[in-house]
């Protein structure tokens, strides 16, 4: 569960690097940029081994329909992340599609796996992008919003949301967990 940990505290601290030390971040310049990709790679990596290789300890037994809510808060979690960058008309309308999106990914998450290591990873990353959004809110509360989108924008980001969805439950399923209702045949 230490390395969990460890990878859950140099996500957090290599993103909000600018937010809390932004002097120190503005005097190391460019290389700032290099080293929080590190750490952030880093910490992902110490996550997934921690993650997988902590013991299950119970926490609570969520329920089985659960499962159903899950897939499709998972959809949205994907659609909300490929709209910060697409040419949907939906992404003029939030103002943090990405953060958005660990939310509701971490939320599905949690109507779904009961064990300590899922509430502490998932819950921690959950309330970091809530936090996050507060943070960044804060420092620029009324910015530029993108405007433009089309149709055809709207379309491509829902092919591309099924395709991402179903490479995901594609990686789950390789690695032994099956994503939808009823267990692996």
């Amino acid at each position: 569960m230490i390395w969990l940990i460890l990878g859950l505290a140099l996500w957090i601290g290599a993103h909000w690097f600018k937010r809390l030390a932004p002097g120190a971040r503005a005097r190391m310049g460019n290389p700032a940029r290099a080293v929080e990709a590190v750490l952030i790679a880093v910490g992902l990596v110490l996550i997934i081994i921690g993650y997988r290789g902590t013991d299950y300890i119970h926490v609570y037994a969520p329920p089985e329909w659960t499962v159903h809510l899950n897939n499709l808060m998972m959809l949205v979690a994907v659609g909300l992340l490929g709209s910060a960058h697409s040419k949907s008309r939906l992404r003029g309308r939030l103002r943090h599609p990405m953060l958005t999106a660990v939310i509701v990914w971490s939320v599905a998450h949690l109507l779904v796996n009961g064990d300590l290591a899922s509430v502490i990873l998932f819950g921690t990353l959950g309330l970091w992008a809530v936090i996050s959004i507060a943070m960044i809110n804060r420092a620029d509360p009324a910015p530029a919003r993108w405007t433009g989108g089309t149709l055809a924008g709207d379309i491509r980001l829902a092919v591309i949301t099924l395709v991402v969805f179903a490479a995901i439950t594609g990686i789950h399923i390789a690695l032994g967990v099956w994503p939808f209702p009823g267990g692996m045949n």
